[in-house]
């Protein structure tokens, strides 16, 4: 055996990382869709969002956030994010989620010119749904976003039985609509990332 067939291959960079904005990055339960307007405690940020955004930029991989809600109430809710990530500007009157042109549109608003390595990351249903019509790979967030709905303080009021019922609920709903990975909430990304690196390491596909 060569020395080269004896070296481990390494895992291939991503390309770049999509993130839904409200029940992913802020606004933990994706609350801000029901009522007129966000409030400061829904533009705060979900569990592990800031240091995920950090270890990504130190990566040098490249993110946006999209969301369907009107421009005045995603200001408000991204004005916790760090300036670098950018936003998408994806009309939602034109081919709405789950049409696959919104996750294009961001993927173009990053420059990115391939969609191999690209990912998605929401807790909203039809966000991921769009991401797998775009052909990225796919994360699902069971805890934060729209399935539980709950704001934080509700979250952690709850028993540990009845938030394991509704956090199975909803990773059975997400795995249904078949994204390639479920986690809790943005401090478990770094793992997930890695794992779909090694998935694409062995020719897995999206």
């Amino acid at each position: 055996m060569s020395q080269a067939e004896a070296m481990p291959h390494a895992a291939p960079n991503l390309t770049a990382v999509l993130f839904g904005l409200s029940g992913c990055l802020v606004d933990f339960g994706a609350r801000a869709r029901h009522p007129a307007g966000a409030t400061a405690d829904h533009a705060e940020t979900t569990p592990g969002a800031l240091d995920s955004l950090r270890s990504l930029q130190r990566q040098q991989i490249p993110c946006a956030w999209l969301d369907e809600l009107p421009s005045p109430l995603t200001r408000a809710l991204s004005v916790t994010l760090p300036d670098w990530i950018k936003s998408s500007k994806h009309s939602a009157t034109i081919n709405p989620w789950p049409a696959p042109d919104a996750c294009w549109q961001a993927l173009m608003t990053l420059q990115v010119v391939r969609l191999d390595g690209c990912v998605l990351v929401s807790g909203e249903p039809r966000l991921l749904q769009s991401g797998l019509n775009a052909g990225l790979w796919t994360i699902g967030l069971a805890s934060c976003g729209s399935l539980c709905g709950l704001s934080p303080q509700e979250w952690q009021a709850l028993s540990q039985k009845e938030r394991e019922q509704l956090r199975g609920k909803a990773t059975v709903q997400l795995f249904g609509l078949g994204v390639h990975s479920v986690i809790d909430h943005l401090g478990e990304l770094d793992t997930c990332l890695a794992d779909i690196n090694q998935r694409r390491l062995k020719g897995e596909k999206p």
